[in-house]
């Protein structure tokens, strides 16, 4: 085989695979956290009375809630999964920005920490480590990222 051909199948497999979307989630940068996807996931965490498992999914948007202002100041709201649970989001503002145009009967997308409570839980860590200790989080409406 020429060096043209195999330099051509080298390129034509690279051009393949950047096509490939991979639903992967982002490595774990030093935290040692399950990873699970989807409600029927977060439904397990719930029973089982899991924290620190890193969760991704989507809700819908049921309640906004007064930021958080103690501490780190956090945007809050209640999102209703495909399952029927609720989930509290709380969302670090000091490190990532405000969906501002968020409203009840939104999609919410989501990758953070799930933290299990009698109300369904709460999910935070939805923005970047600037310490590079944790997994990076992320919120995702109207095709925006919030990280």
């Amino acid at each position: 085989m020429s060096v043209q051909r195999i330099i051509f199948a080298i390129v034509a497999v690279a051009l393949a695979l950047s096509q490939v979307e991979l639903d992967l989630p982002p490595l774990d940068a030093g935290k040692t956290t399950a990873s699970v996807t989807g409600s029927s996931l977060i439904e397990q965490a719930f029973t089982n009375q899991q924290s620190d498992v890193q969760v991704e999914g989507s809700g819908t948007v049921t309640k906004l809630l007064a930021d958080d202002l103690k501490g780190s100041r956090h945007q809050r709201f209640i999102i209703t999964l495909a399952s029927n649970r609720t989930l509290l989001i709380a969302h670090n503002i000091d490190l990532a920005p405000r969906i501002d145009a968020l409203a009840v009967g939104d999609t919410v997308y989501f990758y953070g920490e799930y933290e299990w409570n009698q109300r369904g839980g709460v999910l935070h860590w939805t923005h970047h480590d600037p310490r590079g200790h944790h997994v990076d989080g992320w919120l995702r409406h109207h095709n925006r990222v919030y990280q």
